[in-house]
């Protein structure tokens, strides 16, 4: 059931070349949602990931992508405006999917010369977590939201338990988690609902980048309820639930989707 496809309504999609961002993708254009993503891939991954934009396009919605570097201000002010020609006075953002995974995964103490410093904290919180405030009052500011529009970010479990190496992530992730909160606090008088996934362990290329993933994954499947791990197409499946309208008074939440694998 293709149940937005009459109303001009886009989705925003931050880091949606790969993982969960782009299940998300998926799954949104399935039920008629437009599709805007951004991101920044090498010229080396463009053929993959065409073929993956290729799929998204087949749904017979609109496409849009920008292989940029999301971080810069003027490269931001660049893609919303190109965004405001294209939407006209009659397209607008459902939503703000915020799929951001860059960041540094260093010990805190090591005998290497690779240990975390200020400069990997701030560069990390700012990627993963500030990042989504200044793209959300950007649009915000250009008024290019639906009256109705509803912003989505992914924490993980780090936002309350300690990894090796994920400090970084973790303090990034929790920065994250306090931005959703105030935004659906503030904007409320806008239409503005604004939550956060805490997804699951799931096994995608960010995942694989932290030191000792494959005990991680053998961990997360032994304490999971349902003994397997989380797919981003559960992940993308809890998105597609929050922006519909039955959704509309949920807000503010950090709603766990891991198969109940947080109950233990």
């Amino acid at each position: 059931m293709k149940e937005f496809i009459e109303r001009n309504e886009w989705a925003l999609i931050l880091g949606g070349s790969s993982g969960l961002g782009l299940a998300t993708a998926k799954k949104l254009a399935q039920h008629g949602l437009n599709i805007c993503i951004v991101h920044r891939n090498p010229r080396l991954h463009q053929e993959a990931i065409a073929k993956e934009f290729e799929i998204i396009k087949q749904e017979g919605v609109q496409f849009q992508s920008f292989n940029v570097d999301a971080f810069k201000p003027d490269i931001r002010n660049q893609v919303i405006n190109e965004l405001k020609v294209l939407f006209g006075e009659t397209h607008k953002i459902k939503t703000l999917v915020h799929s951001v995974a860059k960041g540094n995964l260093k010990p805190m103490v090591s005998d290497e010369n690779n240990e975390l410093k200020t400069d990997d904290f701030m560069l990390t919180i700012q990627a993963m977590g500030i990042s989504l405030y200044d793209w959300f009052k950007s649009v915000f500011n250009t008024r290019l939201f639906s009256k109705d529009a509803r912003i989505i970010s992914f924490t993980s479990e780090g936002n309350s338990k300690a990894l090796q190496n994920y400090a970084a992530v973790s303090a990034a992730k929790v920065t994250l988690e306090a931005i959703t909160r105030n935004i659906a606090l503030e904007f409320a008088p806008h239409g503005v609902k604004a939550n956060c996934i805490q997804a699951g362990v799931t096994d995608t290329t960010s995942l694989r980048l932290i030191p000792g993933s494959d005990k991680i994954i053998a961990q997360s499947e032994k304490r999971n309820p349902n003994k397997r791990l989380t797919t981003p197409e559960d992940v993308a499946n809890a998105v597609y639930l929050l922006i519909k309208d039955e959704a509309s008074w949920i807000t503010g939440a950090i709603i766990p989707v891991d198969g109940g694998e947080h109950l233990r």
